[in-house]
Order: C-alpha cells, then sequence, then structure tokens
C-alpha cells in the first residue's frame, strides 16, 4: 500500500474530524470543558469496558500489553529526565519535559488511528494500552508535574481512584474472569457498545478544539528536546519494549509501538495546569507543554504515515 493510500484511509479521516472541530472552536470560541467531562466519565468507561469484555484477545495478551506500557513509561521517563538534567532544565519546565516526552495521546488519536489501521484488534489494544497509561499518568504524571512544589504520590494515587475508566478495566476483566460477560447481541452490551462507539469522534473533536487554543510562542525553539523525544526515541524505545515483551500476536505489538509513536497527550496540559507552581521566568511550564502537544500533533500526520507503511509492511515485526 502506498504512503498516500495509508494516509487517505488511516490517517485523513482522523484529521478531518480533529479539523472539524478545530474549525469550530475558531469560529464560534466553544471549548472543550463539557465535552472533556462527559468523555471522561461516560463515553471512556463504556468504550473500555465494551472493548476488553468482547476482545478476542488473550488474558496474557492484555497482560503484556499492560506490562509494556509500564516498562516503556518508565524506560521513557528515565531517559528524559536524563535528557532535560543534561540540558540544564530545571523545575517545574523539567518536570514538563518529561511529561510530554513520555505520556503519547493514545485516547484522542491513538485509538481511532489504531482502529483505522488494525481493526478490531487495533482498537482492543489501543484501549488496554490507555488503561495502563492512565494509572501511571494519575500517579507518575501527578508527582512529575507537582514535584516542584514538594508535592508526593499520595495525591496521584487518590486521583486514579476517582477516574471511572479504572473502574471499567477491573469491571470487564472481572467478567471475562468469571465467564459472566453478556452476549453481544443483548440489549445491555449494544447499548454499552453504542456509546463507546462514540467516544472516538467525539475525543477527536476534542483534541481539534484544544489545538485551535494552543499558543505558541516563545516556546517553540525551547520544546525541541521533547519533540524529539516524542516523536523519534520514544517509537525505537517502544519498539525495543515490544521485542522484550514478546507478543503472542504481531498485530498487537505492532498497535502497541504505532502508540508509543503518537504525539504528547493533552492531558499532560491539564495535570501541568493543575499541578504545576510558576515558573519564575520567561516560559511557563503550560506554555511548553500546549507548545510540545501542538508541534508533536502536527509532526505525527507524516511520522505516522511512515511509520504505518513500515508496520503493515512487516519490516519491524
Amino acid at each position: 500500500m502506498s504512503l498516500l493510500s495509508i494516509f487517505a484511509t488511516a490517517i485523513l479521516p482522523i484529521v478531518a474530524i480533529a479539523g472539524v472541530g478545530y474549525v469550530l472552536a475558531r469560529a464560534t470560541g466553544v471549548e472543550a470543558g463539557a465535552l472533556n467531562t462527559v468523555t471522561i466519565y461516560v463515553l471512556a468507561p463504556a468504550l473500555v469496558f465494551h472493548s476488553i469484555a468482547t476482545t478476542n484477545l488473550s488474558a496474557r495478551t492484555l497482560a503484556a500489553v499492560g506490562a509494556g506500557v509500564i516498562i516503556f513509561t518508565v524506560v521513557m521517563a528515565v531517559v528524559a529526565e536524563g535528557v532535560g538534567k543534561g540540558l540544564g532544565e530545571t523545575e517545574p519546565l523539567l518536570g514538563s519535559l518529561v511529561l510530554v516526552s513520555i505520556f503519547a495521546n493514545a485516547g484522542n488519536l491513538g485509538i481511532p488511528v489504531s482502529e483505522f489501521t488494525f481493526g478490531e484488534v487495533g482498537r482492543a489494544t489501543a484501549v488496554i494500552y490507555i488503561a495502563a497509561q492512565s494509572v501511571a499518568m494519575y500517579t507518575l504524571g501527578v508527582y512529575l508535574a507537582a514535584r516542584g512544589d514538594g508535592a508526593d504520590l499520595r495525591e496521584g494515587l487518590t486521583t486514579v481512584f476517582t477516574i471511572p475508566l479504572i473502574y471499567a478495566v477491573l469491571g470487564a476483566l472481572a467478567l471475562r474472569g468469571l465467564g459472566a460477560v453478556p452476549p453481544a447481541d443483548t440489549a445491555a452490551m449494544e447499548t454499552v457498545g453504542l456509546v463507546g462507539d462514540s467516544a472516538i469522534p467525539v475525543m477527536l473533536l476534542i483534541l481539534g478544539i484544544e489545538l485551535a487554543t494552543t499558543k505558541l510562542g516563545t516556546a517553540t525553539l525551547r520544546v525541541t528536546p521533547a519533540v524529539v523525544l516524542k516523536m523519534a526515541v520514544a517509537p525505537v524505545v517502544g519498539v525495543g519494549v515490544a521485542l522484550l515483551v514478546g507478543f503472542d500476536n504481531p498485530d498487537v505489538a505492532r498497535v502497541f509501538v504505532l502508540e508509543c509513536a503518537m504525539p504528547s497527550a493533552v492531558t499532560t496540559l491539564i495535570l501541568t495546569g493543575e499541578f504545576t507552581g510558576p515558573a519564575g521566568g520567561d516560559l511557563e511550564a503550560t506554555d511548553y507543554a500546549s507548545t510540545t502537544i501542538f508541534v508533536t500533533t502536527v509532526l505525527s500526520v507524516p511520522i505516522l504515515t511512515g511509520l504505518i507503511a513500515l508496520l503493515q509492511a512487516g519490516v519491524i515485526f
């Protein structure tokens, strides 16, 4: 398949929907707050629950993806921390650099791209990825965002248990373990599936709205190390972790690498705004995060197109 065909079938639909959100925000000033709330508390949990409960992926594969995400996060955190300190970055910008370098937009962008590219396996793998990353994000991520103010992991751990997505994962796994998952054609499962399916276009609209409100400025050149870490180093680390974990299904390994290569997560900006104190210099941590998110998202269009071509051709796995 040519790069143009890959772009048209896997990337263009995502760009088009996100573009609608971008134009809407520019034209009307609409904000993503309400949509974020609905997605976090209703749509995403339904998507995660239905995908895990009905997936054909084995329990071993589900566990392997979760373990892979944790290993990837730890490795990238160590690398990003070393790079940041080597460049002389200090808190809170150092924490922001690490945040945007390790956490991928595995939900808003990763799930639809993975599904368009690898079908049901892509969607199921991406859902497990985002579930595991959410745990890391609301523990390690909160710590990284707030450590300049002397915060510890307790606040992050408390936050984890307020996220419905975690309970959706646990509930789906429990039903699978007990063999009590309702048939897919029952009204209950069809309803949950319908609600979950709506999460994908809403996530893309949110992505467009968030990008429309991003402020670019003096941070553009400053974020270059974070951009390189996220869009060049992270996919390579993802390949290494996938080989280390040893996924049974090659498509699962490919989706795992694809998720690792996604641009910086919008949630990192939310964490930075919520937990990071003022920088005391000419660049705030929130500006650093928002600029990195914007630049990596724009660069992800050609980068993901090329990566998908390599993955589909079996060059990597």
